[in-house]
């Protein structure tokens, strides 16, 4: 069936909603937001409110999702259930029914505010000044760092910003595509505003950010010299093209870096990061667009909330649903071993190693990475845990994940867009997995050493 052409942005939204279904959706993601927000204040709101919202988007949604998104979440969704119901009627276990979706919540709210900074730039890169075309090995390096950069930030559009920069100036090859999927995944090792920050702050509540920014910050400058090193091993680069940011387009994601911080560390230091991004990202937005006036700036938060949020289907409802699997599982562990089974009775370097592995393994497998670590959180004991070498193992399996799993998010949005196959990907960046992977493990050690 042949579907009517509709305009998309140049990250590849859609301009205008394909329908009333989707327009609503959009606007009761704005309501989840919204509402979460406002927990973050002295106005009371039911949290489960925050769910029942984003919950009707996902099922108003559910048909726009693609058939393997919807297979992996309605799967999750369904044994999340099954397993509940186990606990009621086998274990007799009281379930509050009314909150069972509460679930990772927190997490798709940071995402929907994190995705308002795109009115900043309304579509272009920062400050209207995107960069520079580059040649050959220094062109590799320079794109990477210019989508993990933007990418930290702006997520997956940045690797469309540079993508379609790079192959409109002469094409877009194997080496540049293997460079976009590595230079935007490490981004997970560290970035507060990547999902895979929120995933891990809500595995691990406690854990340290000044240690997990000192480990995983390193750990992504070491992929992209993985990358510099290993890249022109098996390509010529003489005439491959490359990107490199002009010094302004840096102005905002390092702004909003620094904001952030400055909100956790001095202003709002009780609220968690990812809690700060949620209301502060949307706020400096509203505050940007409020410039050209109240009516203009409301009218491109709803246009947003109309065309760009009921866009992010796929993760939205990928993590709602892993939110359910994960209370299914953990609660069913407990009814059936009187609370007194755990996965590992301590965490330490073995533990945390093996996790790792499960975590990257499940993602070559066909899994999104919060598949393995919702499945690895049920199964912990989360009191007598480490939580900021649980929560690097989660970035760390996360980040290898994503640049090696050919289902994952980058990989298929690669695929769609340029036309490369996922698992072709996935065994390119087998040799790239092998080499952070040793570099994991050897933080892994220290991290256990010196925390």
């Amino acid at each position: 069936m042949v579907t009517p052409a509709r305009t998309t942005t140049r990250e590849g939204f859609p301009a205008q909603p394909t329908s009333l279904r989707q327009a609503v959706a959009g606007m009761a993601i704005l309501v989840g937001l919204l509402l979460q927000i406002s927990r973050f204040t002295a106005f009371p709101v039911n949290p489960d409110l925050v769910g029942y919202a984003f919950w009707l988007a996902a099922l108003l949604l559910w048909i726009d999702l693609n058939p393997l998104t919807r297979w992996q979440s309605g799967g999750l969704a369904a044994i999340g259930l099954v397993l509940l119901g186990v606990c009621r009627w086998r274990y007799d276990v009281a379930i509050d029914w009314s909150s069972i979706l509460n679930g990772n919540t927190y997490v798709v709210a940071m995402l929907v505010g994190v995705s308002f900074i795109g009115l900043l730039g309304q579509g272009k890169a920062p400050s209207g000044a995107p960069g520079r075309a580059t040649m050959g090995a220094n062109g590799i390096i320079s794109t990477w760092l210019s989508v993990h950069l933007l990418g930290a930030i702006l997520n997956l559009s940045s690797v469309f910003m540079v993508g379609d920069h790079i192959k409109a100036r002469g094409g877009l090859g194997t080496a540049q595509i293997l460079t976009l999927n590595r230079g935007l995944s490490s981004a997970a090792f560290w970035s507060p505003f990547f999902a895979s920050m929120g995933v891990a702050m809500s595995t691990a509540p406690d854990m340290a950010f000044a240690w997990i920014v000192s480990f995983g910050l390193p750990l992504a400058l070491l992929s992209g010299l993985v990358t510099r090193l290993e890249i022109p091993r098996r390509y010529a680069l003489d005439d491959i093209q490359g990107f490199s940011l002009s010094p302004a387009s840096l102005f905002m994601p390092l702004s909003m870096a620094a904001l952030v911080m400055l909100f956790h560390y001095v202003i709002t230091p009780a609220l968690s990061i990812v809690s700060i991004i949620t209301f502060l990202l949307p706020g400096v937005a509203l505050l940007f667009q409020m410039r050209y006036g109240v009516p203009s700036a409301a009218q491109r938060v709803l246009q947003h909330a109309r065309t760009r949020l009921p866009a992010m289907r796929g993760e939205i409802t990928l993590f709602l649903c892993a939110g359910l699997f994960t209370l299914g599982l953990s609660s069913l562990i407990d009814a059936a071993t009187g609370s007194q089974w755990v996965l590992f009775e301590r965490f330490g370097i073995r533990e945390a190693t093996l996790s790792y592995l499960g975590i990257v393994s499940s993602a070559v497998i066909g899994l999104h990475p919060i598949i393995g670590v919702s499945a690895l959180a049920s199964m912990l004991d989360l009191d007598t845990v480490n939580h900021t070498l649980l929560g690097f193992v989660c970035l760390s399996g996360w980040g290898v994940g994503a640049a090696i799993g050919p289902l994952s998010g980058i990989n298929l949005s690669l695929q769609g867009r340029y036309g490369i196959g996922s698992y072709r990907l996935m065994r390119l960046n087998i040799p790239y997995a092998l080499a952070m992977s040793c570099l994991v493990f050897f933080a892994i050690m220290l991290l256990d050493a010196l925390m």
